[in-house]
């Protein structure tokens, strides 16, 4: 490995602390990844606080681990990478502590990694990314279509402008009284149903790349809240499939108007809600239409947050010339430019 580039990278954005070494940017030699999911299923969703305690349990524990199942040591690494941002701040500073201190106990540079750089770079493990590339990013706490000319060029074209997809997922799961996170779950009732309830596909066929789902979530909401008024039943897997169904089409309707606008070599699906079985089926049929773009989702055990996506974008970063100094702080807001609506 003496001429290879190894990342040690680490995520702690949300409730997955995570490390891992990456060699190249497209091999995980490799990870550990911490969920904290069962200490947030009792509050239906991630309480900040907690999160941050668990991170610092983890974090230092994760990264010898790390090292120990790659058989390496610090002065074998070439680079730290961290999560910057976007995420929950005191979860956040975990890490880049965390990542910060090794990088100067060990004389390494430090490289910031945008969080949904991480999301869309994990496409790598499965193929190199050949430019131009779009990417439907989509999450618990993210929407949008990312337009990429170039290598480490990342500009927005179309993000939601209330909830995520994956939010969405998780608040209409709460009020079916399903277990959080519910994305999963409502994915095989999905299959199981029939789309009998009519619910809004809000800005399908708006002119922009924009998505909208609070309107949906409302009308989830509060179609059960009238049937239990009424003393109705409603057919949970029925609800599953009409909500997936009218979530699935609005995402599917702005991708085809983003790829027939924005001509690219490579199409990713990324972020949590890539692992939806749904989505990635009607997106491979889509994708056949456009024979000159290779579809390319990430792997279904990569699509979470954990800590060898950050390996790959910070490799990406590493090569491009990024260092951070000891002064980096974590950026809880930190998000990609959009693009000016004049420019292709």
């Amino acid at each position: 490995m003496e001429n290879d580039r190894l990342i040690m990278a680490f995520e702690s954005s949300a409730d997955e602390t995570s490390v891992a070494i990456v060699k190249n940017g497209n091999e995980i030699v490799s990870l550990e990844t911490a969920t904290q999911i069962k200490s947030h299923q009792r509050f239906g969703g991630i309480v900040p606080e907690v999160a941050s305690r668990h991170h610092i349990e983890e974090v230092t524990i994760l990264a010898d681990a790390a090292l120990s199942d790659a058989g390496l040591t610090y002065q074998d690494l070439t680079a730290i990478a961290v999560t910057q941002g976007p995420g929950l701040v005191g979860a956040l500073l975990i890490g880049v502590t965390a990542a910060k201190t090794i990088a100067w106990a060990h004389h390494l540079p430090l490289i910031p990694v945008i969080h949904l750089a991480g999301h869309i770079s994990a496409a790598n493990f499965v193929q190199p990314i050949v430019y131009p590339a779009l990417a439907l990013m989509v999450s618990g706490g993210h929407t949008e279509l990312v337009w990429m000319p170039s290598e480490f060029e990342y500009l927005v074209i179309g993000d939601t402008r209330d909830d995520a997809a994956g939010e969405c997922f998780d608040k209409v799961g709460r009020v079916m009284g399903l277990t959080y996170p519910a994305g999963k779950t409502i994915d095989q009732m999905a299959a199981r149903g029939s789309e009998n309830y009519d619910l809004p596909r809000a800005l399908m066929n708006d002119q922009q790349y924009d998505f909208s789902f609070s309107g949906l979530k409302s009308a989830v909401i509060n179609l059960l809240h009238n049937a239990d008024q009424r003393q109705e039943t409603v057919n949970l897997e029925d609800l599953a499939t009409s909500f997936q169904h009218a979530v699935m089409d609005v995402l599917l309707a702005k991708t085809k108007a983003a790829l027939l606008a924005y001509p690219a070599k490579t199409f990713i699906v990324a972020g949590g809600v890539a692992a939806n079985q749904e989505l990635r089926s009607r997106l491979k049929a889509l994708l056949a239409t456009f024979p000159d773009t290779t579809f390319t989702p990430v792997p279904m055990n990569l699509a979470g947050d954990n800590a060898a996506m950050i390996g790959a974008a910070g490799d990406i970063a590493y090569r491009h010339g990024v260092r951070a100094d000891w002064s980096l702080n974590a950026n809880p807001g930190l998000e990609f430019p959009y693009l000016d609506d004049n420019v292709q």
